[in-house]
């Protein structure tokens, strides 16, 4: 129960992380003679090229940049927390590896500890408790990840009380947004998916999805600090749980073309282009993506490439190219042992397409390898485990 509470806390509050800087029509800013650093238009101008080079992977430009930041505030959270999101973003395109975890921890932490010193000055100051929200949330996040359950649990409960308290302040909507809308997606989706929840999740207010998506839509298309992490759970939301790809498709479509170099971003267009049929596009895309792993750019390494293979093999099958296929089946494979991903699904499909590939060809024993390497790695309930096991039977391997 520890672990679902601490995943639910994770999910919810890694949105309030700060996002891209977003150039925005000057009429419809917020005009502000605040105390607040987040809400100076100036300085929103200011970083807008710095935050996009760091969506856009180029973190060496971003984060001299947030030290530039960082001299003309060297009490405000705002420079490490910029620094510890840039991490955040490597770690996301492969959350198996760890080498970037304490660093990212290291700089929320700075982050958290000058937030804490500015609500202790004034402990009405809605934008240090909007920072101690965001810390604590990513920290979550990352806990929970990493299955460090009581710490995940301890700094989504941190998370909770800050978003509560820097609530209120008008100027922050859209960007405290998020947390509403993620809170009402989820309060009421964690229910339905998981009923051993309900009686945890009946001790929360009650949740909307549909107001949730509507709130999600709103931060994407007004906020500017938290604009590309409601994106983020958007595309996200429509592929998997609204069943929506052409939407998940237009998000990913616009933030692949607003940051190219992202391979996030890169890998779930080309993921949402195979999921609508525009096969030959996620192809093309797939493709760019294995040569930038080979030209290693920054952030295109073995999990994406499992992607690209994967499309790249269940193109040339479907065009009846056999030899192709094989070949890029293979390097799912490979890509899927060196990301130590071999209980994913493209990984356990690719094995299950090479055991019937091997059996058409008469090589019984390669065949049987690749159907008992299935079963290995899947769970017995795994649709690829049952599909091993029947054909295995069915050709007597």
């Amino acid at each position: 129960m520890l672990r679902r509470i601490a995943m639910i806390l994770g999910v919810w509050l890694a949105g309030f992380g700060i996002a891209q800087a977003q150039e925005t029509e000057v009429d419809s800013m917020i005009s502000v003679p605040s105390k607040y650093l987040l809400l100076d238009r100036g300085l929103q101008f200011r970083i807008t090229k710095s935050i996009n080079s760091m969506y856009n992977f180029d973190f060496p430009a971003a984060e001299r940049d947030f030290a530039v930041l960082a001299h003309q505030y060297p009490d405000h959270p705002l420079p490490e927390f910029l620094v510890a999101l840039g991490y955040w973003w490597r770690i996301e395109v492969d959350v198996a590896n760890e080498k970037y975890d304490a660093t990212f921890v290291k700089y929320l932490d700075r982050a958290i500890a000058k937030a804490e010193v500015m609500l202790k000055e004034d402990q009405t100051n809605k934008e240090a408790a909007f920072f101690l929200a965001a810390g604590y949330g990513f920290q979550s996040r990352l806990y929970s990840e990493r299955k460090s359950w009581t710490k995940a649990a301890f700094s989504g409960k941190n998370a909770l009380k800050y978003m509560n308290l820097s609530r209120g302040e008008e100027e922050f909507n859209p960007e405290l947004l998020l947390g509403d809308a993620l809170f009402n997606y989820f309060s009421e989706w964690i229910p339905e998916n998981y009923p051993l929840l309900r009686p945890v999740m009946a001790l929360f207010p009650k949740g909307n999805k549909k107001l949730g998506l509507q709130q999600l839509e709103q931060v994407a298309n007004n906020a500017f600090y938290t604009r590309v992490e409601a994106q983020y759970f958007l595309f996200r939301l429509y592929a998997s749980e609204e069943k929506e790809p052409f939407k998940a498709l237009q998000i990913s479509d616009y933030l692949h073309n607003k940051f190219p170099n992202n391979p996030y971003f890169h890998r779930s267009y080309a993921r949402h282009l195979y999921a609508v049929g525009r096969w030959s596009e996620s192809v093309q895309q797939s493709t760019e993506i294995l040569e930038r792993i080979d030209l290693k750019m920054p952030g295109y390494e073995s999990n994406s490439g499992r992607y690209a293979a994967f499309f790249i093999a269940q193109f040339n099958e479907r065009t009846g190219n056999w030899a192709e296929a094989k070949k890029y089946y293979l390097k799912t494979l490979s890509f899927g042992e060196e990301s130590e991903s071999q209980e994913s699904g493209y990984y356990l499909h690719s094995l299950l397409q090479l055991g019937k590939m091997a059996t058409d060809e008469k090589n019984k024993p390669l065949a049987k390898k690749y159907f008992k390497e299935v079963k290995k790695y899947a769970k017995r309930k795994h649709p690829a485990h049952q599909e091993a096991r029947e054909f295995i039977k069915k050709n007597k391997l």
